[in-house]
């Protein structure tokens, strides 16, 4: 019982935090917002992105891994983040197939960065997956470590967390309802729809057409309907 609150907890608090990681890279280094505008990262509504959720705990539970068989000290940590990045880069290729083969739908792409496999994993993204890694051993873990000392003794506690849950499965329910949608009309047409690309474009429609702008509700428009945006997306990708 101990050990499923831990990994709530953790994916509680991964949420989070990557959501906040995700917005800030979007905002300032996102080649896919030249507008740097605040857009909310992911195919969710809320502040929270599950990928970085299972990131840490894929971190917390690697941590402990033992690597005393290595002498150097150095050479110790450096293997322990570079089996951290490689798992995580492994989990992220298998969520982003998930999603390519399962609803047609490319959540990221990385096809024009080198060494890629797919457009879904690339060397450059796991090598910031390792340098996450070390600074999450060497100031996070610890403070982790604090935080699940202070959850485990106010258990009260888990009803916020209870509460993320119930609003995560809600927010499943509503964005799988659209996400079904975009899946019916890719297999109609045979294309992979780029999530990224449609959200700008929903996004960018929004401010010419002076609508109001929906920071959660990222694929929502009052005038005109999501399967326009599709076709005019598929347009753009022939």
């Amino acid at each position: 019982m101990k050990f499923f609150l831990v990994i709530t907890f953790l994916f509680f608090t991964g949420s989070l935090i990557g959501w906040g990681i995700e917005l800030i890279f979007r905002r300032f280094f996102s080649k896919n917002n030249p507008e740097r505008k605040w857009i909310n990262p992911g195919f969710l509504t809320g502040p929270y992105l599950p990928l970085y959720g299972f990131s840490l705990v894929i971190l917390f539970l690697l941590s402990y891994i033992d690597v005393s068989f290595i002498s150097n000290p150095h050479l110790q940590k450096a293997v322990l983040f570079a089996l951290m990045a490689l798992c995580i880069t492994f989990f992220e290729f298998i969520a982003g197939m998930i999603f390519i083969v399962g609803m047609k739908i490319r959540l990221w792409d990385y096809s024009k960065n080198w060494g890629n496999i797919k457009g879904i994993v690339c060397p450059q993204f796991t090598f910031y997956w390792w340098l996450l890694s070390a600074i999450y051993y060497f100031l996070i873990h610890p403070k982790i470590l604090e935080w699940l000392f202070w959850f485990t003794n106010h258990i009260e506690f888990s009803f916020v967390v209870g509460f993320f849950y119930g609003l995560l499965c809600a927010d499943l329910t509503y964005s799988l309802h659209i996400m079904t949608r975009i899946r019916r009309f890719a297999r109609e047409n045979k294309v992979i729809v780029q999530l990224a690309e449609l959200q700008q474009n929903i996004r960018l429609k929004n401010e010419e057409n002076k609508e109001k702008l929906h920071f959660w509700l990222t694929m929502k428009s009052e005038k005109i309907p999501l399967l326009e945006y599709l076709r005019e997306n598929m347009i753009k990708q022939f």
